[in-house]
């Protein structure tokens, strides 16, 4: 059974700061942790908007806040689709991740402190739960969906091109 919404966001939140330290330091496992970086946060965002954001809206009174996040959330979608458009070696890659991770954090402090406790004031704990389980089912779909997707577009690849994965993932194993 899932925990309530909150828990879970806050969960998720820690999860993708985690994944953005990750690819920072590991530039070697870049290319294997992007995608999976990028749909987990695409999965959160989706489910956090059509789960999450029409109570805060609704129950919370939080109605321009709730905006606010889903132009946050949409903002970021354009910074990650620059990012995974990138050569993970380059300079480049660098830049636009700290851009990325910068803007997501911003997101999240704003959301911890303004939109999370507006939910938690308006709802009981029996709806916190409700939303979390329809979060959390949201999610876990948006997530093996996007997965899926991006092995499919890994299975487009040119020999050569997943050749240097292959080596990749042999030498960050090593």
């Amino acid at each position: 059974m899932a925990r309530d919404a909150i828990t879970l966001i806050k969960q998720d939140h820690r999860d993708m700061e985690e994944m953005f330290d990750r690819l920072s330091r590991n530039r070697d496992e870049r290319s294997r942790l992007l995608p999976e970086m990028a749909a987990r946060f695409l999965a959160h965002s989706r489910a956090e908007e059509q789960q999450v954001y029409p109570v805060v809206a609704r129950e919370a009174g939080e109605r321009k806040e709730v905006h606010h996040g889903a132009e946050e959330h949409h903002e970021a979608e354009a910074m990650l689709r620059r990012l995974q458009e990138t050569d993970p070696g380059s300079a480049q890659f660098d830049d636009r991740l700290k851009e990325f991770v910068d803007a997501v954090k911003h997101h999240i402090e704003e959301e911890e402190s303004e939109v999370l406790p507006g939910l938690a004031d308006a709802v009981g704990k029996d709806r916190l739960k409700e939303l979390g389980d329809a979060f959390d089912r949201m999610r876990q779909e948006e997530v093996r969906r996007l997965m899926a997707g991006s092995a499919e577009e890994r299975s487009k690849m040119v020999k050569e091109q997943l050749a240097e994965e292959v080596d990749r993932a042999r030498r960050a194993s090593h």
